[in-house]
């Protein structure tokens, strides 16, 4: 995989970059004034960034994911990871018929939906899966392969199917981890 130099991130014109940040340079990145990456995060192949996106620390978007932040936007904390295939929206048409559905469609003639998406800190997306918008994934949060989620999620819960439910508790011993990582990478700068 190939990666874009120091100079050609900060030439895309990002609203924010951090240190040790890697973006393929096969990525399709839109909008980079209005998006946000932290410290040591990695973008792979054939990923999508568009709209209002922050992605924090130590996140890893692998090949062929989707963030379309759009208007209302997508936050992602620290330690963050999406498996291949994921995609995230803050925005969707109207699927009922009432309206008509499609971007070369005016708005006067459509019911968008709009609404923020939060992933919080430790959460982990299966290959395939799809967060719709207005979805928070909760601290420690783990959404199997090929998930679909409507709904927000409770704190440190394996959630899986379609739509995602909860299947059961996911451990916290990663946070144990998580400081000694942190404390490490304090010591050694």
């Amino acid at each position: 995989m190939a990666y874009l130099s120091k100079q050609q991130l900060d030439r895309l014109g990002f609203r924010r970059i951090g240190n040790n940040v890697r973006i393929s340079d096969k990525a399709a990145i839109y909008d980079p004034e209005r998006i946000e990456i932290g410290d040591h995060s990695r973008i792979d192949d054939f990923c999508v960034i568009s709209g209002l996106v922050k992605i924090g620390a130590y996140c890893h978007v692998t090949p062929m994911c989707l963030i379309a932040g759009g208007q209302p936007g997508i936050h992602i904390a620290d330690f963050c990871t999406f498996a291949y295939g994921v995609k995230i929206f803050s925005q969707s048409d109207d699927y009922t018929g009432e309206t008509m559905a499609n971007s070369l469609i005016p708005k006067k003639y459509k019911k968008e939906i709009f609404a923020a998406v939060s992933v919080e800190q430790h959460a982990i997306v299966g290959a395939g899966s799809v967060i719709m918008p207005g979805v928070i994934l909760r601290e420690g949060t783990a959404i199997g392969a090929m998930s679909l989620v409507t709904q927000s999620t409770e704190s440190w819960g394996i959630y899986t199917g379609i739509p995602a439910r909860r299947q059961r508790d996911r451990s916290k011993k990663l946070l144990a981890l998580a400081d000694q990582f942190i404390r490490e990478q304090s010591d050694s700068i």
